[in-house]
């Protein structure tokens, strides 16, 4: 059963679930699902699984079939190379933002961020240093004083979340990635616009130098 916040609703608490083991990849693309299983997965019934299905159908995460349940929509590069282009434009105006004037609270929250993002790459587990990835570039984004770049970021990367999962496969291309975090907070803490931006731009390059690849390797998941 799924462990909600206080005050979340039964349908929220669902949907959350759902939507995280969509973008995880534990519900493959092109995976049938239907309320009922969904009500026997989280522990629900069947109407906060219609709300939950009915609510990513919005986000393009799952597409429903009438008298049929519902399948996991497979991952669309045109969609996905959309909301890079978006979120690149967005981080690059935070990172901008940041070298300006930066919140010391949420600078504090970084180096504690990115010391237990390392210790996850290290130990290859994927969920806990995907979590750390997210608060990494809210922490940038509240710094800046931008917290609402990061809200709009967070529902765009759904298209992007789960290549970065196939692409995220071992501890390498974990470490890797918070190399380039540190080069960002680096620049940053510089005051150094230009550096902050190329590192930011190496950063959210590295999944679409990899697509060719991913999309070679599982055409089962790809639109």
């Amino acid at each position: 059963m799924v462990a909600k916040p206080a005050g979340e609703s039964i349908a929220h608490k669902v949907e959350r679930q759902l939507r995280s083991d969509i973008l995880s990849l534990a519900l493959p693309p092109g995976a049938r699902i239907s309320e009922q299983e969904i009500g026997e997965l989280y522990g629900s019934s069947r109407q906060p699984g219609r709300e939950a299905l009915i609510s990513l159908a919005k986000s393009r995460l799952v597409e429903i079939l009438p008298q049929r349940g519902a399948v996991i929509a497979r991952i669309s590069v045109s969609k996905l190379m959309q909301a890079a282009f978006v979120r690149e434009t967005i981080e690059k105006a935070v990172a901008k933002a940041a070298c300006n004037s930066f919140h010391f609270h949420a600078r504090s929250r970084l180096d504690d961020c990115l010391v237990e993002q390392e210790r996850a790459a290290l130990a290859g587990d994927r969920t806990t240093f995907r979590r750390f990835d997210d608060l990494f570039h809210r922490l940038l984004a509240e710094g800046a004083g931008l917290p609402m770049a990061w809200t709009v970021v967070e529902d765009l990367k759904a298209h992007i979340d789960r290549a970065c999962c196939l692409s995220l496969r071992n501890a390498e291309a974990l470490q890797r990635l918070v190399a380039e975090h540190r080069a960002i907070l680096a620049a940053i803490d510089a005051r150094d616009v230009s550096a902050a931006e190329q590192a930011l731009n190496l950063h959210l390059s590295d999944l679409l130098r990899d697509l060719p690849r991913l999309e070679a390797q599982h055409p089962d998941l790809f639109e």
